[in-house]
């Protein structure tokens, strides 16, 4: 798959191509059905397949200090797209000056002009444009003076519950992975680097990795969960019981993310790791000494090991 920086990267005689445009934040199951029929009407027509994204957020754009949790960082959203058979990722800056662009410019100026659109695939619920004011209906209208189709791809939904980011970003924060990881098609991935934490872990017997996470990371609630810990360049992940929140047992303030890692005796410090959510155990709990938190944390390790099989 090749990655753009701008719709200006398009290099000299690009041809036609089928374009689908939108945060896509998740790639959850409506994102990869949208896709999914770019790549499949692309290879039917003969012709490229382009997705358009955004970057920053746009919303932390147009309404800064709004920016949503972030369900992928941009390096996993662009593996993901690119398992889906996409050929290329435009990914657009996004700043003041683009939110300004008028939906008619945008689709001169990106569409027609330097992805040269034969069809253009978007969710029934799509918006474009400065303010948001161009909507199916535009894009198709002007498509009829440009020359390129339009294809609505019906949005997906499971017992009457429409898959969006932002009801992805409502489970995780409610803490339910399991809703969650039905939208997506896969568990939700917290990333981060394990950096050195109060080391109270260690001295009860269950040392863990604290995670550093992107500041604007999709974290679950506060609770315990069963994850499987996925290192770069190791296939066989790892099993962790992760525990998210702030210590009330020792009048923690910072909220945290650290995995115990079962079976595991190695240094982790400085490693970029990723943690795919696979059950929440249970809520967070404050203990008045040591014994019953060491047996609440050695029961949390067997559920863990028995939810991840």
């Amino acid at each position: 798959m090749q990655r753009w920086r701008g719709y200006d990267a398009a290099p000299g005689g690009w041809g036609r191509s089928v374009v689908t445009i939108g945060v896509f934040d998740g790639v959850h199951k409506g994102h990869q059905a949208t896709i999914g029929h770019a790549v499949a009407r692309a290879r039917e027509i003969g012709v490229k397949s382009v997705v358009v994204t955004f970057d920053p957020h746009p919303a932390e754009v147009v309404r800064p200090g709004s920016h949503p949790a972030v369900l992928t960082e941009p390096t996993r959203k662009a593996e993901l797209i690119e398992a889906l058979g996409v050929d290329v990722l435009c990914v657009l800056p996004f700043t003041p000056e683009f939110s300004r662009l008028p939906a008619e410019a945008f689709v001169h100026d990106v569409l027609v002009e330097h992805l040269h659109a034969a069809l253009v695939v978007v969710g029934e619920n799509f918006r474009f444009g400065h303010r948001a004011a161009g909507d199916v209906a535009l894009l198709e209208r002007l498509g009829r003076t440009f020359g390129y189709a339009v294809e609505g791809a019906p949005l997906v939904a499971e017992a009457g519950t429409v898959f969006s980011s932002t009801y992805i970003r409502s489970c995780v924060a409610a803490g339910d992975v399991v809703a969650a990881a039905r939208a997506l098609g896969r568990p939700h991935r917290l990333e981060g680097v394990v950096v050195r934490g109060d080391q109270r872990g260690r001295e009860l017997g269950f040392p863990t990795a604290n995670l550093l996470c992107h500041r604007y990371a999709a974290v679950p609630a506060d609770g315990v969960y069963a994850a499987r810990l996925v290192r770069r360049g190791q296939r066989e992940p790892l099993m962790a019981a992760v525990s998210i929140g702030t210590n009330p047992s020792f009048s923690g303030r910072e909220r945290r993310v650290e995995a115990y890692v079962l079976d595991f005796d190695a240094d982790l410090y400085g490693e970029r790791l990723a943690l795919d959510f696979v059950a929440h155990l249970r809520g967070q709990v404050r203990y008045d000494s040591v014994e019953p938190l060491v047996a609440q944390i050695a029961e949390d390790v067997e559920r863990t090991r028995q939810a991840l099989g």
